[in-house]
């Protein structure tokens, strides 16, 4: 097995698992990936990958998706890492353009529809996810729990909502992006979802650093409700006894295309082109819809294959008409405004 680090882990961690990497000190050739996909999934993959490619030490790094945009750019001049994978398209659009990618056409590329990758093969979308409304099932019935996304401002939840911290997570700026797309659809500006997420800042307890806390706070019942994306809710009901379930939201919900790259100057490019060729090939694709409920972004996969849990959920969603390209570029600005004047000041 590879040195793995989770989300949270300082800075020197990460260097010490590259210099480490950069020894290979067993003879394989080591692969460093960073994702913000969980341990779960992670070290599922990490021991599939090296059952068919022994010469290969996975070692993967797990933090936010958005810490992962950054900590790529902050190495652009000595990249350490090899793949990215997971976080919105919109990141590896941006990071695309930055020049932080390297292209590559796996055998599967053609499956997956043109909207969902890059035109000049830096990226290519593996999943889409879809964000919903978690809740502590010990305490909230099915038919108490928020339907929709206006349901979690209701009075009632006041004080017993808890939010993984937005800067840091892809899935949360998703959220806050649809929030704030909506209000510019239907008003020409931000104010209305400004004003949306001061009232759902007035019901936050807290925002959490990581997933892992989110999750152990929401099931010691510190918190009620969570915004989180379905798939993680589905491991950790198929993988733990923590009493969390979820609502899809009726009004529409951000089915968010996630992806994956090579880092442009990889230190391992031939491994990471083999890594990249797995996770979205139909082994890999299987893997994660069957035990990690990930929703394939390919067009060839068959739907008996896949779980009727996941079957069903396909059926509940109503895709949310985002537009990508506003969110790419005004995203990070309303979320600094967000953080600088709404955040904590709302009488949470």
């Amino acid at each position: 097995m590879g040195r793995r680090f989770a989300v949270g882990r300082p800075l020197i961690a990460v260097l010490a698992l590259a210099a480490a990497a950069c020894t290979g000190g067993d003879g394989r050739t080591p692969l460093v990936v960073y994702s913000p996909h969980g341990r779960e999934l992670l070290t599922a993959f990490e021991q599939r990958f090296e059952a068919a490619h022994p010469d290969v030490d996975v070692q993967w790094v797990d933090m936010g998706s958005q810490e992962v945009l950054d900590r790529v750019r902050s190495e652009k001049a000595n990249p350490q890492a090899d793949v990215w994978w997971g976080a919105p398209a919109e990141m590896f659009t941006a990071a695309a353009s930055e020049g932080l990618l390297e292209p590559f056409a796996p055998t599967w590329a053609a499956a997956v529809p043109a909207e969902m990758k890059d035109p000049r093969g830096l990226w290519y979308g593996t999943y889409e996810t879809p964000e919903v409304i978690a809740y502590n099932s010990k305490v909230v019935t099915a038919a108490e729990a928020p339907k929709d996304w206006d349901d979690v401002l209701d009075p009632k939840w006041k004080g017993k909502v808890l939010i993984r911290d937005p800067l840091a997570s892809g899935t949360m700026r998703t959220i806050w992006g649809m929030i704030l797309d909506r209000s510019v659809r239907e008003t020409g500006d931000t104010a209305q979802g400004m004003a949306w997420l001061r009232r759902l800042d007035a019901q936050t307890k807290e925002y959490v650093l990581n997933p892992t806390l989110l999750y152990q706070k929401l099931a010691r019942e510190e918190g009620l409700i969570t915004l989180w994306d379905m798939p993680d809710i589905e491991a950790l009901q198929a993988k733990t006894k923590l009493p969390i379930d979820y609502t899809i939201p009726t009004s529409g919900t951000p089915l968010v295309v996630d992806g994956i790259a090579i880092v442009n100057g990889a230190p391992h490019a031939a491994a990471a082109r083999q890594f990249v060729e797995y996770v979205g090939g139909m082994k890999g694709i299987l893997l994660a819809a069957r035990e990690f409920m990930r929703l394939p972004a390919r067009t060839d996969i068959p739907p008996d294959s896949l779980p009727e849990r996941l079957r069903w959920a396909q059926a509940q969603i109503r895709p949310e008409p985002l537009d990508w390209a506003r969110l790419q570029q005004q995203l990070p600005g309303w979320m600094r405004w967000w953080d600088e004047h709404v955040r904590g000041r709302s009488g949470g």
